[in-house]
């Protein structure tokens, strides 16, 4: 199919999928949900069109990962890269006010489904930014929604150039706060795709900062999380 067919399909089906979606969101709702329970799901919620839900992780890394950051007890997470909004979901969880996550991608229509990701009796609100992370204009639009205030935790998973990580991280870690933590996806050296370069900066900021490695195989190609913990 054609990409003009196939937007065209998927808009069409809008509908169907929003209506699907949220009944799968109604369900998660159901009762609460472990940690665990919520990786599952987000990794498994399904879904199709705009309204798809997935994490592309690695069970056990991005287990290790949402584990040290529920110890933060967070009230504010910051996220780079929304994608199909799998991390979200675990974010939203996690959160206890407000969680900022940024794609370059347009959210409008998944934005009712997202903004409602927070399990019952949450007080955290979901933000969806929608622009390029290395404009100054739209770093500025993070800055006002943080109003001041730092995120306990920021995930880096956005543009996978070296220049782009790179820039995100120069760009965003000073919205981190002290004794937080920030996360890179992808960190493994061996990668599907040539864009995907997060370890060449990683490997020269590891040991700069505390810093911890979750991968599941050292022989892997692909994933890889890598956490720094930024000075107290």
């Amino acid at each position: 199919m054609d990409r003009p067919l196939k937007t065209l399909s998927r808009t069409l089906r809008i509908p169907l999928n929003r209506y699907v979606a949220f009944k799968r969101l109604q369900r998660y709702h159901a009762r609460p949900r472990a940690l665990e329970e919520t990786i599952d799901w987000a990794m498994h919620f399904g879904g199709g069109g705009y309204f798809a839900v997935k994490s592309l992780q690695i069970p056990s890394e991005i287990t290790a990962l949402a584990r040290a950051v529920a110890q933060l007890e967070p009230k504010i997470i910051l996220e780079i890269g929304t994608a199909r909004g799998g991390t979200l979901l675990i974010w939203s969880r996690l959160a206890a006010e407000k969680v900022i996550s940024c794609d370059l991608q347009d959210m409008h229509r998944q934005a009712p489904l997202f903004r409602a990701f927070p399990p019952p009796g949450s007080n955290c609100r979901v933000v969806l930014l929608s622009g390029n992370s290395h404009d100054a204009a739209f770093k500025q639009r993070v800055a006002r929604e943080l109003d001041g205030r730092k995120a306990d935790f920021i995930f880096i998973d956005g543009d996978h150039t070296e220049g782009g990580v790179t820039a995100d991280f120069n760009d965003y870690k000073e919205f981190a706060r002290p004794g937080g933590i920030i996360a890179f996806h992808d960190i493994v050296e061996s990668q599907p795709l040539p864009t995907n370069q997060v370890y060449s900066l990683w490997k020269r900021i590891k040991h700069e900062y505390p810093s911890e490695e979750f991968v599941n195989d050292p022989q892997q190609c692909g994933f890889g999380i890598g956490i720094i913990r930024v000075p107290a």
